[in-house]
């Protein structure tokens, strides 16, 4: 049976929730398999909008099984206020269950996070406080606080009794703020421990067994590949694998396990935060149109969103290290009425033309752009690829002749049947 690995090709944003929710309906297994509630996935049903920042997209099937997998750091108030607010919206979380070795967001993360970024001042990373790297720090420097802890209450005590005196000598001696009680936290989060502590399993043996008995299984990540720990625009990336490589690492599996890898990019490029973003639009009419059209404001943070055009550079660099077989395109629809879109294939950096993404991103660097003639037509509308305008069929077609790649599905709309299914030999294969 074919696994699946949904990701995301550009800075995040790309739509995956949506993508998410349409291959969860025929799954078995969701897998969630790294990062935190720093990001979240919208699910938009016709009068019903979902924000999931930590629960897999398959919760909002009764029959799939969703895990947050070893490789996520869950913060779990969180999480409980998540799975509360499901409940009250009538949506079945009894299949919600957790991974022993996750990591655990502390309160202590939160303030560290927001307390270096303070620090940093003009050189700040643009994070979202949610304590997501500090936590990721935490679990290499072999002091974190695993899922696992919350079921021994003597092992919990202790850690986090070493933790919070540590962390409260950073707070105090280097930051100069009031620390942090012990007490306050340690009964906050033994509720939280007794109230998740039916929904922690040993998730690398349910893995194994749901692909022994050949299960379909998704796996689900966040953030995207730009922000990837290893091969995003470092510094000004995320603190985990965003890549399918993550997918092994967070979840416990060989990579002989995957089969599909599935890439989603919008028609055009956003960014959250601060960071290099080459093909951005500043200060311009079209790039805040393609915000408003877009809804470009961050589901975490609220914050707006950088607008850009596509920048194939990038893209082909993420479909390679990501070993993308299928190329999903969304919010397609956001660039109707354009007169004019761009799409940046080559880039000039110290002088000379180059047709690759640099390890490190300058400011100065400039795009080559291609300009196509745009369309004026409504097309959330459309189902079938034939209808399509022509300079917008033109426009998917560069793409898919740039990366050598066949698009799967193309995404017109926030709703989760405004789709056009491009390739249907593969969809329905990878789909069956």
């Amino acid at each position: 049976m074919p696994s699946n690995v949904i990701v995301g090709l550009q800075w995040g944003d790309e739509g995956k929730g949506k993508i998410t929710d349409l291959f969860s309906k025929n799954s078995d297994y969701v897998i969630r398999y790294q990062g935190g509630n720093n990001s979240g996935h919208s699910i938009h049903i016709k009068n019903n909008y979902f924000i999931l920042h930590l629960i897999p997209s398959g919760v909002i099937y009764p029959y799939v099984k969703c895990i947050i997998g070893p490789g996520v750091v869950i913060d779990p108030k969180y999480l409980i206020q998540e799975i509360k607010n499901l409940k009250l919206m009538d949506i079945n979380t009894s299949k919600v269950f957790i991974s022993k070795r996750a990591h655990i967001t502390m309160p202590y993360h939160r303030l560290l996070d927001q307390y270096q970024e303070e620090f940093l001042e003009d050189q700040s990373i643009g994070t979202t406080h949610r304590g997501i790297g500090p936590t990721y720090e935490d679990k290499i420097a072999r002091i974190g606080i695993q899922v696992l802890d919350f079921l021994n209450p003597k092992n919990f005590y202790k850690k986090l009794k070493f933790n919070i005196d540590l962390k409260n000598k950073i707070i105090t001696k280097i930051y100069k703020k009031t620390a942090i009680s012990f007490d306050t936290i340690y009964q906050e989060y033994i509720e939280y421990a007794k109230y998740i502590s039916d929904r922690i399993i040993d998730a690398v043996y349910d893995i194994h067994n749901a692909f022994k008995n050949k299960k379909k299984i998704l796996f689900e990540g966040a953030q995207a590949m730009l922000l990837d720990i290893n091969y995003g625009t470092y510094p000004y990336v995320s603190t985990s694998s965003a890549s399918t490589g993550g997918v092994c690492v967070g979840s416990g599996i060989p990579p002989s396990f995957l089969t599909n890898f599935i890439g989603i990019a919008k028609a055009y490029c956003t960014r959250v935060g601060y960071g290099p973003f080459p093909t951005e639009i500043v200060e311009n009419e079209v790039g805040n149109l393609i915000r408003k059209k877009g809804n470009e404001y961050g589901t975490t943070t609220k914050r707006p969103r950088r607008c850009g055009w596509l920048d194939l550079i990038a893209l082909k660099y993420s479909c390679m290290i990501n070993g993308i077989n299928y190329l999903i395109i969304t919010k397609l629809d956001v660039l109707s009425q354009l007169k004019i879109i761009k799409i940046c294939v080559k880039y000039r950096f110290y002088g000379k033309i180059i047709q690759y993404f640099p390890a490190k991103i300058e400011k100065d660097i400039e795009c080559i752009y291609i300009d196509f003639p745009g369309w004026e037509e409504d097309i959330s509308h459309i189902c079938e690829y034939e209808d399509l305008p022509k300079n917008c069929k033109k426009y998917v077609k560069f793409i898919e002749e740039y990366l050598k790649l066949k698009i799967l599905l193309i995404s017109v709309g926030s709703e989760r049947n405004q789709n056009i299914i491009k390739n249907k030999s593969s969809f329905l294969k990878i789909f069956s």
